[in-house]
């Protein structure tokens, strides 16, 4: 039998964008909403993996050169977006993933990118 299509949704962060800032409420009602959400796609056997990361600043990047490891502070790429938290999904097909996509988006309030992990019968 074959598995499903796996999708990964990001929500990304922009640095210095300004955001409404949240009362203790609101950041209540988003936590509940993540969770009724989070509870809804492990219902529907979707939810493969999902994480809130730190903040980029916290970020380590390991390089081999030469043969050395090398490790340097702070996030892979100099930008001021990067990804905030994601969720890894199983879904029938894009529509599927899609439609989770809107459900988080809602959810969090920011926009969410949906990428479809490579099969090796890709090509």
């Amino acid at each position: 039998e074959a598995r499903m299509p796996r999708y990964l949704l990001s929500a990304h962060t922009v640095e210095g964008e300004p955001r409404e800032p949240m009362t203790e409420e609101q950041m209540r009602e988003t936590s509940e909403r993540v969770r009724e959400l989070e509870d809804e796609m492990r219902a529907a056997g979707a939810l493969a993996l999902g994480g809130r990361l730190h903040q980029p600043g916290s970020a380590r990047v390991v390089r081999i050169s030469g043969g050395e490891t090398l490790i340097t502070d702070g996030p892979f790429a100099e930008s001021k977006e990067h990804i905030g938290g994601f969720y890894v999904i199983d879904a029938e097909d894009i529509e599927d993933a899609l439609s989770w996509a809107a459900k988080t988006a809602e959810c969090v309030s920011t926009a969410i990118e949906v990428r479809a992990f490579w099969e090796p019968n890709d090509g």
